[in-house]
C-alpha cells in the first residue's frame, strides 16, 4: 500500500493535481455544470443589451462567481463586465484555448441543490439559442 502511495504522490508531483470532469470544464468556461445558474452561449452574449435572468442572479444570488469567454472581444461582454461590478461579483476571462459556444456562465463556488420540482436547466432558450 505504501508503495501505491509513493507513486501516487510522484505522479501528482509530475503531471499536477488530477482535474475533475475536464470536458466539462472545458466547455463551461473552467466550471462543471452542477454549480451553475446561468449559461449563455457566444451569440447570446453579442446580443444588445444584457438579459434580465442574467441581471436578476448577478444582483440576488450571493456566492457567485462570474466567467466570460475571452475570445470573444471586450467590448461585447463589457455590458456584463460593469453589472458585475456594481454588484460586487468577481468575474474571470477565460482564455485556455478551448473551444467552447459557452460565452458567459453565473456559477456558485459549489453545487446547487434545485429542488426536485424545479426544471434545472441553466440555458435560456431562445431564438437566439436555437440559431447558436
Amino acid at each position: 500500500m505504501e508503495k501505491n502511495k509513493l507513486h501516487q504522490v510522484l505522479m501528482q508531483g509530475i503531471y499536477g493535481t488530477p482535474e475533475t470532469l475536464p470536458e466539462e470544464r472545458a466547455l463551461f468556461l473552467s466550471t462543471i455544470s452542477e454549480r451553475i445558474y446561468l449559461a449563455l452561449t457566444n451569440k447570446q452574449v453579442i446580443h444588445k443589451g444584457i438579459y434580465p435572468e442574467a441581471k436578476k442572479i448577478l444582483q440576488s444570488k450571493k456566492d457567485i462567481h462570474m466567467y466570460v469567454n475571452g475570445e470573444l472581444s471586450y467590448t461585447l461582454y463589457s455590458k456584463y463586465i460593469k453589472e458585475a461590478t456594481k454588484s460586487n461579483v468577481p468575474f474571470t476571462v477565460v482564455s485556455d484555448g478551448h473551444d467552447t459556444p459557452i460565452g458567459l456562465v453565473l456559477a456558485s463556488s459549489t453545487a446547487i441543490n434545485y429542488d426536485n420540482d424545479k426544471n434545472n436547466n441553466f440555458f435560456i432558450e431562445d431564438e437566439i439559442f436555437k440559431k447558436d
